[in-house]
C-alpha cells in the first residue's frame, strides 16, 4: 500500500512539473529510479501515462484523466490522516496561485511564521499576474483580486485592498498636480494588468461621483513593471495600496486626490472544483486573513 501510494505521489509530481528530474530532485529520488517506477505504474494501469520528449514529459488524454482521479483520492486520505492526527500538523506539498506583485511584497515577507508552524509543509508558490487556470496548474488554492466571475470554483473573501492614483514627484512637477477629478483629462497614465482591465473608472466623495478613463500611454504585462514606469514619471497610475505601499512611505510615489475614493478591490481565495479543500489550504487562508486584518488594523 504505501509503495503504490508512493509511486503515486510520484506521478503527480511528474506531471506537475512536467520532468523526471524536477521530481525527482523535489523527492530525493534518482532520474533512473523515476523513470522505472512511471515505467512500472503505467504498465501496472495498462495504459502510457506520459509521452516522453528529449525536452520534457506531458501527460496523455488519459494520463490527465488519472492525475485528476489520483488526485482527489490522495487529497481525501491526506484530509482523513490529518482529522485522525488529531492535531494541526501539515505535510507535503501546497500549491499557491497568486501574482507576482502580490506574492513578492505581501505574501513572501510574512510567510514565514506560517512555515515555521508547519515544518514539514512545502509551499509552491505559482507567481504569475495572468490569471492561472486551477486544474492546468495543479494549484491547491488562488489569491485572486476583484470581482470573481460565476464558477463552481469555492472561494472565500480575505479582504479588500484601497485603490489610489498615484504618480512620482518628478511627473506632478512636469505635469501640474491634480486638484480635482476633471483635470485628469489631461494627464497622461500608466497601466498594468490589474488596471489596463478596467479603463472607466469612478471616484467618489461625499456622495459625488466623478467618471474618467485612464487610457495609458504606457501598458505593461506585469503589475511591478507599471509601478516601476510610475516611480520613472511616466504617468498617473491606478492600483492597489499593496502594489504601491512601499513607493508611497519612501517618497518615490505620492498619491493625488486624497479626498476622492475609488472602490475598493476585493481579494479572495480560489479552491479548485471538484476536488476537497485540502488542509493546508484551509490553513494558509486563515493565516492570511489573520495578516490582512492586522494590516487593515494598522491603518494599511
Amino acid at each position: 500500500m504505501n509503495d503504490k501510494l508512493s509511486v503515486l505521489r510520484l506521478f503527480i509530481r511528474v506531471a506537475r512539473t512536467s520532468s523526471f528530474t524536477k521530481a525527482g530532485r523535489e523527492l530525493g529520488i534518482s532520474q533512473p529510479s523515476v523513470s522505472r517506477q512511471i515505467s512500472e505504474l503505467e504498465a501496472d494501469v495498462g495504459t502510457v501515462l506520459f509521452v516522453r520528449s528529449t525536452r520534457a514529459v506531458k501527460l496523455t488524454e488519459a494520463g490527465v484523466d488519472y492525475l485528476m482521479r489520483v488526485e482527489a483520492i490522495l487529497e481525501a486520505l491526506d484530509e482523513a490522516d490529518h482529522v485522525a492526527r488529531g492535531s494541526s500538523e501539515l505535510r507535503g506539498h501546497l500549491r499557491v496561485g497568486l501574482s507576482t506583485s502580490f506574492g513578492i511584497r505581501e505574501v513572501i515577507p510574512r510567510i514565514g511564521r506560517f512555515m515555521e508552524s508547519h515544518t514539514a509543509l512545502h509551499v509552491d508558490l505559482l507567481m504569475s499576474d495572468d490569471r492561472q487556470d486551477l486544474i492546468a496548474e495543479g494549484a491547491d488554492v488562488a489569491i485572486r483580486f476583484g470581482a470573481l466571475p460565476d464558477s463552481s470554483a469555492r472561494s472565500r473573501l480575505i479582504g479588500r485592498s484601497p485603490r489610489l492614483l498615484v504618480a512620482a514627484p518628478s511627473y506632478l512637477a512636469r505635469a501640474g498636480s491634480p486638484v480635482d477629478p476633471a483635470d485628469l483629462a489631461r494627464h497622461t497614465f500608466v497601466l498594468g494588468p490589474s488596471s489596463v482591465a478596467s479603463l472607466g473608472w469612478v471616484l467618489r466623495k461625499d456622495g459625488l461621483e466623478a467618471a474618467f478613463r485612464a487610457e495609458g500611454r504606457v501598458t505593461t504585462t506585469v503589475n511591478e513593471g507599471a509601478t516601476a514606469a510610475a516611480v520613472a514619471g511616466l504617468g498617473i497610475l491606478p492600483v492597489g495600496l499593496w502594489g504601491c505601499r512601499s513607493e508611497i512611505a519612501d517618497g518615490r510615489l505620492v498619491q493625488i486626490l486624497r479626498d476622492w475614493q475609488l472602490e475598493p478591490v476585493e481579494i479572495h481565495a480560489v479552491f479548485p472544483p471538484g476536488r476537497a479543500i485540502r488542509p493546508a489550504a484551509r490553513a494558509l487562508v486563515d493565516y492570511l486573513v489573520g495578516e490582512v486584518e492586522a494590516i487593515s488594523a494598522e491603518g494599511g
